[in-house]
């Protein structure tokens, strides 16, 4: 027996010799991590990078056509593949907390500015000329109760 001192040194040199070679082939890896999200290892790979924040259906496909990328399930890439992909979706796009920031600093530009698109976020409703007679119900919900209240009450 190695004792505890003796096989965490062990562990340590084989963890590490992996590290530096770079094949995982043999190793299945979970819980991958790519653009600040974690995206699931059962489902193939242009399904899975849709969890991406910024990442849709098409921009998915793309990423895996300009790698080189086949379609496979997600616990199936091998080291390389994931370091290719992790470095070109953080270099190429912007996606995640950055494109979060990114959005809400446009809509705090635009309410400061007080332009039509502006008014309309700050009133909850919707910008892009839809019409409110009889859609965007959720959205009016909590502007007809505030009407209300500051109406003054009928003798």
């Amino acid at each position: 027996m190695l004792g505890l001192r003796g096989s965490v040194g062990v562990l340590y040199d084989l963890s590490h010799r992996l590290l530096q070679t770079i094949t995982f082939h043999g190793i299945k890896v979970q819980g991958i991590r790519v653009g600040g999200s974690d995206i699931p290892d059962n489902k193939r790979l242009a399904v899975s990078l849709q969890s991406i924040f910024g990442v849709g259906r098409s921009r998915a496909r793309q990423i895996l056509s300009e790698l080189n990328i086949e379609n496979k399930l997600t616990n199936e890439l091998t080291g390389r593949e994931l370091m290719s992909l992790r470095e070109y979706v953080s270099s190429t796009y912007v996606i995640g907390e950055d494109l979060r920031r990114c959005v809400n600093a446009d809509i705090t530009r635009l309410k400061s500015l007080q332009c039509y698109r502006g008014i309309r976020h700050d009133d909850h409703l919707p910008c892009r000329g839809q019409r409110t007679k009889t859609n965007c119900r959720t959205a009016k919900k909590g502007l007809n109760a505030t009407a209300e209240r500051s109406r003054a009450p009928r003798n």
